[in-house]
Parts: structure tokens; sequence; C-alpha cells
């Protein structure tokens, strides 16, 4: 009997221990945390956890955990207990952890790993469970998914952040580039014209949309160029004869695009002065006047 009841309190004396030496590791690591010292911290909070003995622990402290191990670089350990403080978020209202910060942390991380499709899925959660839905959570998520190829996706959320304020001017250019990417030229025009009316002093918003004028410019030009040259192709070989009404006709056509041409480049010139090609091709258009 006495032998058992030393036994009984060897082993109670030995929790206390180790409880008392987890309980000393978390207020260590707690010190550690608000002095930006974040692996001493992971560690020394780790440690206490693999031993807490009757040691009672809020549910919380997992959220601390694990951002100590994603500023320490520890990438899957954060992830893990991001996990546990999900669980236990989500368990327990009363906890008092933000599940949808926990989220959002996990798509940080999961960036850095380069594992994109977690990434967007995690801050789409994040969103998802935000009560106010933060500008910069909706654009962390838009360039993720255009980092993705989810070009889609990109642009809803570049309108969400748009619409929350949040980097307007950012916002749409990088939803126009969504748009080129998609090859979609409408889209990617109108995105920037709207752009430009909303922020005028941009300059790579109005280099951007210079640029597409200068396309269309060159597009017309060429276009007239193309009628100019099958008109003489028929001088050349006999069929027609500069002074005749249907040589004249053409011309007028070329005229007509030139100055269409002429148009557009105007307002590429206009957006963006130093644009090498706008006023080449309203030099070149004006030679046939």
């Amino acid at each position: 009997m006495k032998k058992s009841l030393s036994f009984v309190v060897a082993i109670l004396f030995s929790l206390t221990a180790f409880g008392q030496d987890a309980a000393d590791l978390i207020n260590k690591a707690n010190e550690a945390l608000k002095a930006n010292q974040y692996a001493e911290a992971f560690e020394m909070y780790d440690k206490a956890m693999s031993n807490l003995g009757d040691v009672q622990v809020p549910k919380s402290i997992n959220f601390n955990i694990a951002f100590a191990a994603m500023q320490a670089e520890k990438n899957e350990a954060a992830l893990s207990y991001f996990d546990k403080a999900i669980q236990a978020g989500t368990e327990d209202a009363a906890s008092g952890i933000n599940v949808s910060k926990c989220y959002e942390n996990k798509a940080v991380i999961y960036n850095k790993m380069k594992d994109l499709p977690n990434a967007l899925a995690s801050f789409e959660k994040a969103l998802e469970l935000s009560e106010d839905k933060p500008g910069s959570l909706i654009m962390n998520t838009a360039v993720t998914a255009f980092k993705l190829g989810n070009y889609e996706k990109a642009i809803s959320f570049f309108d969400q952040a748009y619409t929350a304020g949040f980097r307007p001017e950012d916002a749409l250019m990088n939803k126009a580039m969504a748009y080129k990417k998609l090859d979609n030229d409408e889209g990617f025009k109108q995105t920037l014209v709207a752009a430009n009316e909303k922020f005028p002093e941009n300059k790579k918003i109005a280099t951007a949309l210079a640029g597409v004028y200068v396309g269309e410019g060159n597009a017309l030009y060429k276009g007239g160029v193309e009628i100019l040259n099958a008109a003489n192709t028929k001088v050349n070989e006999g069929k027609l004869k500069t002074e005749d009404a249907e040589y004249k006709s053409e011309l007028e056509k070329v005229k007509a695009e030139f100055g269409k041409a002429t148009e557009v480049l105007n307002l590429a010139v206009k957006l963006d002065p130093a644009n090498p090609n706008a006023q080449k091709l309203i030099d070149a258009c004006n030679q046939l006047k």
C-alpha cells in the first residue's frame, strides 16, 4: 500500500512539473512574440504544446503560434497551427479567434510557397468569412487569381477592390490587363477609357490607352494604304488611269481612311506625346492631301 501511494504522488509531482515547465515556456514565448523574436517564440510555443501536462491554455494560442511560425518562415508548421486555430474558432465562436484572418494568413503562406491554387482558395474563404471585406484582402485575392491565370475571376475581384476604394487606379489598370490576357480588346479598351476619365493624371493608364489608339490608327492607315496600292497596281497594269473617275474615287476612300486614322492618332498624342509611333503615322497620313 505504501508503495502504491508513493507511486501516485510521484506521478502527480511529475505532471505538475511538466505543467510548470510548459507554463514558463508559454510566458517566455509570449514575451518573445511581443519582441518580434518569431523563431524563438515558435520554438518555445511548440515545445510547450508538446508537454502541456495539466496546464490549460486558451484555444486562441494556436493563432499566436501559427503567426510566430509564419514570420519565422516555418511554413508547414504555420499552416498546421492555423488549421488548429480555424477548427477551434469554428467550433467555439467565443474563442475570440478571427477565422477569416487565419485563412488570409494561410493564403499568404501558400503564395510564398508558390501554391497559387491553395492561395486563391484560402483568400476566397477569408473573404467569405470576413464581415467588413477589407479592400486589401479583395485586392490580394484578385492579384492571386490573375497570377493563377483565372482572369475572369480576377476581373470580378478587381471590380470589387475598385468599388471598395482600395487602390482604385491599380484596380482598374489590372482589370484592363486581365481583359487583355483574355484577348478581349473591347473590354481592355473600355476599361482604360473609364480609368482615364476617372484618373486623367495617371501616366500608366494614359500610356496604355494611347497604345490602343495607336493600334487602331495604324490599322486604319494600313487599310488606306491597301486601297491606294490596289488602285496604283491597276494603273501600272494599264487597267486604270490617274485621271479616271474611278481612280479619283479610290483616292477619296484613302483620304477618308487616313482622316479617321489621324483623328484617332491625335487622341494618342494627346494622352502620350512621347509615343514614338503616333506622330510618324500622322505624318504618313498627311502626305496624301
